[in-house]
């Protein structure tokens, strides 16, 4: 028997029954009484008492996409550290070969960065009680925890701020369509909405998050009569392709055009990059612990966002307002 059905027979969500088994004080006691009583009369206690013993085989599986992967370094170094401080082993695959890797005989649980790895396919696997942690969605569901950046907040932080040194004329240039890249420019457009400033469709550009993207899509921007005053990319590799483009075209960073990341990765500070610093080995530290609560049978699934701060360097400046004199 599986959560959902329970909650079927209790006529509660599946997330009211977790909450019941896990202990937690946000039940009314009648609810809760009526939860126990159906697990009991269908064995539930003991399934979970087996499928727990069944997932003690002290190793978990971080999964991430292969388009990039020294993005992943430090994300990895938290991860292995907290895991083997534990007891634990890690296995690293790629989105081609995950799906095998998670089942109970091979793994405790699963650390999920790869959006090629469906919701349906995640969830599937969270209803047989294999936990997961997911660190590029929010998927509510019984077993999967979710841990994200706080996109939003981030990107209104740094395009507020190329407002206040007074840039006007804004270009964007998007990663392939992920949740991040999509709270990303949501938070871009608010942000000029706010301030009055109008945003051109012809100054949004699409990239794949890879450095030659934004290499290229920079290109294409010159092609324009009228380029943007600073250019706001979705991670740190499209922008350091976009600054190499503007270079090699003989124009200066930030004098002719700003540029802006997003991440905060080690080439960042060589290029003197502005950028949205993300804490990945501290994301990753906290994933393998969330994942290992779950495991030992604390399974508490609220959304946990993770905090990102500005790093203001020498590819933004303050834009002067031309003066006019009569």
């Amino acid at each position: 028997m599986k959560i959902k059905e329970i909650a079927e027979l209790a006529k509660v969500s599946p997330a009211t029954v977790s909450n019941v088994l896990n202990n937690r004080k946000n039940v009314g006691e009648e609810t809760r009484k009526r939860i126990l009583k159906i697990c009991e009369e269908n064995g539930y206690s003991q399934q979970r008492k087996k499928r727990l013993e069944k997932y003690q085989n002290k190793t978990i599986l971080f999964n991430f996409s292969d388009y990039d992967r020294k993005f992943y370094l430090k994300i990895i170094h938290g991860i292995s550290d907290y895991v083997y401080s534990r007891g634990y082993d890690l296995i690293i695959s790629t989105s081609k070969s995950c799906q095998r890797f998670m089942e109970p005989s091979v793994t405790s649980g699963t650390i999920v960065l790869d959006m090629k790895c469906s919701d349906a396919m995640l969830m599937q696997k969270a209803e047989t009680g294999y936990p997961i942690v997911t660190l590029d969605r929010i998927i509510e569901q019984p077993n999967i925890k979710s841990l994200v950046v706080n996109n939003y907040v981030a990107m209104s932080e740094l395009v507020q701020g190329l407002v206040d040194r007074g840039y006007t004329h804004f270009g964007y240039l998007a990663g392939i369509d992920t949740v991040d890249n999509q709270e990303r420019f949501r938070a871009f457009q608010d942000v000029l909405l706010k301030n009055h400033i109008g945003f051109q469709r012809e100054d949004y550009l699409m990239g794949d998050y890879m450095e030659k993207s934004g290499y290229y899509s920079a290109k294409l921007m010159l092609l324009s009569e009228n380029i943007p005053e600073v250019l706001v990319c979705a991670n740190d590799n499209m922008a350091i392709g976009a600054i190499k483009a503007f270079q090699q075209e003989g124009l200066r960073v930030p004098e002719d055009i700003a540029v802006t990341g997003f991440d905060g990765n080690d080439m960042a500070d060589f290029m003197d990059l502005t950028t949205v610093d993300i804490p990945n080995y501290e994301r990753g530290y906290l994933a393998a612990r969330f994942l290992l609560q779950m495991i030992t049978g604390n399974m508490d699934c609220d959304v946990f966002k993770i905090a990102a701060k500005v790093h203001w360097r020498g590819s933004v400046g303050e834009r002067k307002k031309e003066e006019h004199f009569y």
